[in-house]
């Protein structure tokens, strides 16, 4: 939201009001970019709080799926950007997507980090959501002139190509 301009203070609702407020709708909250043909969801600190609130709810996974919902034939895609935990509401999210892009930071621990990204992912298309897939994971921060970065992104493609290889496969004998 602040990178697109929102100042996170001066915000009168959010992405917090739309999943914990049932009289709240999508067309209340979301709010035009200034990029031609996006719009946003804006959200702020407040939603933290929804974390531990969405606890006590029945079916709270499917939470921001059902708020989404009006909204899916209205867009081409919907990017939904999770902070990087593994906590409720990026479960929400990964229930509520249909791919995943993996950023994944070109150091060590960040890399061993990602596996239990992975597991989380499985468990949720096993669960949850069966439509879900990993469509990539895109290294960030690389730099390809150190020995370290270069390691890391190598071990990445390692550790994900035939993952991603057999999403690809498995979307396309799909459709």
């Amino acid at each position: 939201s602040v990178g697109l301009g929102l100042n996170p203070h001066e915000m009168e609702l959010s992405v917090y009001n739309l999943l914990m407020e049932p009289d709240v709708t999508i067309d209340d909250v979301v709010v035009e970019t200034g990029v031609p043909g996006m719009d946003l969801l804006p959200s702020n600190i407040d939603l933290s709080a929804a974390e531990v609130q969405l606890v006590h709810e029945v079916a709270r996974e499917q939470t921001l799926s059902r708020v989404l919902a009006p909204a899916v034939e209205r867009y081409d895609v919907i990017i939904i950007d999770c902070q990087p935990s593994l906590g409720l509401l990026t479960v929400n999210a990964l229930t509520a997507a249909d791919g995943v892009i993996v950023p994944l930071e070109c150091e060590y621990f960040a890399l061993r980090g990602v596996a239990l990204l992975k597991t989380t992912i499985d468990k949720v298309a096993q669960r949850l959501n069966p439509r879900l897939f990993i469509d990539g994971v895109l290294g960030t921060m690389y730099d390809g002139r150190t020995l370290h970065g270069r390691q890391v992104m190598e071990r990445l493609v390692q550790a994900w190509v035939d993952t991603v290889f057999h999403t690809v496969i498995r979307r396309t004998v799909e459709f």
